[in-house]
């Protein structure tokens, strides 16, 4: 095990994340693993693009590589009272695409 039980990484860069209120979802993560006790368990970190552009906002939870998409702050609370406390990913967030860039084409 690592120095934290899990690692959570939110884009707030990028030309979309940051457009979707990326600070938003991270403060509203990070307020959240204050509160419910979980400091120096989980970890919330701001993140550099994921290079899935159009897709977010972004938010990864490791260990288990679960990846979320089109999280809002009301997701960030559903991530953090279902999967950061009770370990259950939330389904209707989750992520899954092929290795790689996977940003949306341009208009």
């Amino acid at each position: 095990m690592g120095q934290y039980e899990k690692h959570v990484f939110v884009c707030t860069t990028g030309k979309t994340c940051v457009t979707q209120d990326s600070e938003g979802v991270f403060k509203c993560l990070r307020e959240g693993v204050k509160e419910a006790g979980l400091k120096g368990r989980v970890r919330i970190n701001a993140s550099g693009c994921m290079s899935q552009c159009g897709h977010g906002v972004m938010v990864v939870v490791y260990p288990e590589d679960t990846w979320y998409a089109g999280v809002d702050v009301e997701g960030a609370r559903r991530i953090l009272g279902q999967h950061l406390l009770h370990g259950r990913p939330v389904e209707s967030l989750r992520y899954v695409a092929p290795p790689g860039d996977n940003k949306l084409p341009k208009d």
